[in-house]
């Protein structure tokens, strides 16, 4: 069994702190004035080197602590968190700055990058690609952002971020809707009739106004017509045919309109 003399101890465990020292990483930032650091993560930033910004702007949240330089950080990491795909620690981070900071002239900008983060273009109505059955998504982050952009919109009606966001509302309304009629739409094909009127019907009843009302129209009328209850089927088509006199449902069934509501956006 090997031994150590007590005498060499002294020596070993400073060689193993030495060791140790030096395997820490060096701060680079050491020396620097906070304009510097945040010269170089606004530098990174443009750049898109999102994930080296984002210790730089942590390092400066820390030494410019109270001082609107430190929101502004804050605010960058955020967006640096968003942009380089880390949704949850930007959405952490911007919930934090909000607590801390009420009454910061930088309040609506938050909100916009909240919505930003939970917005997605596609909204999920895709998923038919990879099979996926649609009633299994879930739609929590297209409402999240939407109330983001809705609180922007209220409380800051002359804010820069205003207009975007409320058109970014209207499109995730109409998302939503339009995946309620995917659910429906899925149902029926799989003759589950009473499943897809339910979700037709909640496309109608709680969106006003949106182009996927048309289809909700024509999926009601088409399964109707499958569970044989001829009236109910037939008042559903008067209200379209009402509607959408010039419905591509009406002659071509579920290959429907040419242009997709979504080209707007």
């Amino acid at each position: 069994m090997l031994r150590v003399r007590p005498l060499l101890l002294p020596a070993l465990l400073a060689a193993a702190l030495a060791a140790g020292c030096s395997s820490t990483p060096e701060d680079k930032t050491t020396g620097w004035t906070t304009d510097r650091i945040y010269s170089e993560a606004r530098d990174e930033l443009n750049s898109g080197g999102y994930d080296a910004a984002v210790p730089l702007l942590e390092k400066l949240e820390g030494r410019a602590a109270g001082t609107p330089l430190a929101q502004q950080a804050q605010l960058d990491k955020a967006y640096a968190q968003y942009k380089g795909g880390e949704k949850a620690q930007a959405l952490a981070t911007l919930e934090r700055f909000m607590k801390l900071h009420p009454t910061s002239p930088a309040i609506d900008y938050a909100l916009y990058l909240k919505g930003l983060v939970n917005f997605n273009d596609n909204l999920g109505l895709f998923s038919w690609v990879s099979r996926q059955d649609l009633s299994e998504r879930d739609q929590k982050a297209a409402k999240d952002s939407f109330e983001a952009f809705r609180e922007l919109a209220a409380r800051f009606p002359e804010s820069r971020y205003a207009q975007d966001a409320r058109q970014r509302m209207t499109y995730i309304v109409n998302s939503l809707a339009q995946y309620e009629v995917h659910v429906a739409r899925y149902y029926f094909q799989r003759g589950a009739y009473v499943a897809a009127i339910n979700r037709a019907q909640l496309a109608l009843s709680d969106y006003d106004a949106v182009p996927a009302q048309e289809e909700a129209l024509y999926i009601l009328v088409q399964s109707y017509d499958a569970l044989g209850l001829v009236q109910l089927r037939d008042d559903a088509r008067r209200v379209l045919e009402k509607n959408y006199p010039r419905s591509p449902f009406l002659t071509q069934g579920f290959k429907g309109p040419s242009n997709p509501w979504w080209k707007f956006w």
